[in-house]
């Protein structure tokens, strides 16, 4: 877990994860996105990019979400904003590097400010910004 105090503009986190179909169907059923592009192989075939079924965006902000309270900063993290723009579809079944980093200290606030990423075969597919209250030491 990192404190306010111990992050440094610059420090990065990365984490990998493979998004499943099964990641995809799990989703689905909690956010009730069952957008068939990102769930039926025959019409990801007509209609995707890749003519495969790809990954919901919010799924990768997602798993960014969960990088944030869980690994970096970790525990007690609150987030006050999440903003995201998708530059690339990901396939079901892809490895996805995930990467978050330090980009500003708010001592006013204790606030946090975190570029965040997704990247793709080395490729960003996605990218934005978080601003959170890390736990205090």
């Amino acid at each position: 877990m990192h404190t306010y105090d111990s992050l440094t503009v610059g420090d990065r986190y990365e984490y990998r994860r493979t998004l499943t179909m099964d990641d995809v169907r799990a989703f689905a059923d909690v956010s009730g996105d069952d957008n068939p592009i990102h769930l039926d192989p025959e019409y990801a075939a007509q209609h995707a990019p890749g003519g495969t079924p790809i990954v919901h965006g919010a799924l990768l902000m997602a798993v960014i979400s969960k990088m944030l309270g869980r690994d970096f900063p970790g525990p007690g993290s609150v987030a006050v904003s999440l903003a995201c723009k998708f530059l690339r579809p990901v396939p079901v079944g892809s490895e996805v590097v995930f990467e978050a980093q330090v980009f500003e200290k708010r001592e006013r606030f204790g606030h946090v400010q975190m570029k965040v990423y997704a990247y793709l075969n080395g490729k960003t597919a996605m990218g934005g910004d978080a601003v959170l209250i890390p736990p205090k030491a």
